[in-house]
């Protein structure tokens, strides 16, 4: 995700993780650690601020007209809406998770699954407690930390998942999302699972799968797991798993081509999630 921030700052310096440069849609995912100190910044995204913090911090916030003095201690967050200035001091050693999310991509998410088309407004919020948006943001931290460019499906889930939450739970006017029962219609999640098969090797984006049956990417999410009883990256996961297990036993090929050939962009990465779904490496499964 490419950013154009205006950000002015004392003390706030650069993230020590950055999903920057990892080819992330729409979102932006930093951790930042920093002494006492205080800036001034403001985002065209919204923002989600997380506190990691292993002892309370006294922090000072002054936004949207708003003053905020108080205790922030981990898994306490604040909301910035997007083009808000924010003024902030902490008194001791600050860390935190910064979420920044597309205004643009909110706007279109409300849209696909609301049909509105009124400006989406979120709510500043103070010291708050949400513990999706705190599951969410170690998940996707998480992903930071291993830099795997494999997981774009995963990504793209948890990113819809939190802007329907936040929608859900922090716009200024509360919308109403429908809810849709059944699954997918069997022929069409046929015709889903085929292109999943075809196109094991490629990187499969969660919005080529929606725009196959012509929803958004969260109905096409939900209706897929009652349809399938899991999600889509974890089905995807699964059949990677399963091409590779055959190419094993059927094939003498290199364990790092058969990698390739089941969209994992390596040896160690195919590793890892096949000892996760088998309980064994691909080199003992070869051989058992």
């Amino acid at each position: 995700m490419t950013t154009t921030t205006t950000r002015q700052t004392q003390s706030m310096g650069l993230p020590i993780l950055s999903s920057q440069g990892q080819g992330w849609e729409h979102i932006l995912v930093e951790q930042f650690q920093h002494p006492p100190g205080e800036g001034n910044c403001h985002y065209n995204e919204h923002a989600i601020c997380l506190s990691l913090a292993s002892r309370p911090v006294r922090l000072l916030q002054i936004k949207g007209g708003k003053t905020y003095s108080g205790l922030y201690g981990k898994g306490d967050m604040s909301i910035m809406p997007a083009a808000m200035p924010v003024f902030a001091r902490w008194e001791g050693d600050d860390h935190y998770l910064q979420i920044r999310i597309r205004s643009q991509f909110l706007q279109t998410v409300a849209q696909e699954t609301i049909a509105s088309h009124h400006s989406v407004e979120l709510i500043p919020e103070f010291r708050i407690r949400d513990r999706q948006v705190e599951a969410i943001g170690m998940m996707l931290l998480s992903e930071v930390q291993q830099n795997n460019p494999g997981s774009k499906l995963y990504i793209e889930s948890l990113t819809n998942v939190l802007a329907v939450h936040l929608l859900r739970q922090y716009a200024a006017t509360q919308p109403r999302l429908p809810v849709y029962e059944g699954g997918i219609p069997a022929r069409q999640l046929e015709q889903v699972l085929d292109f999943i098969n075809e196109h094991l090797d490629q990187k499969i984006k969660l919005a080529d799968l929606a725009a196959l049956l012509d929803m958004s990417q969260f109905h096409f999410s939900h209706l897929f797991k009652q349809s399938t009883g899991i999600a889509p990256y974890q089905y995807l996961l699964q059949q990677r798993v399963e091409r590779a297990k055959q190419l094993l036993k059927q094939t003498d090929q290199p364990i790092i081509e058969i990698a390739f050939q089941c969209g994992f962009n390596s040896h160690s990465h195919l590793s890892k999630q096949f000892r996760q779904l088998t309980g064994m490496t691909p080199t003992d499964y070869r051989a058992h």
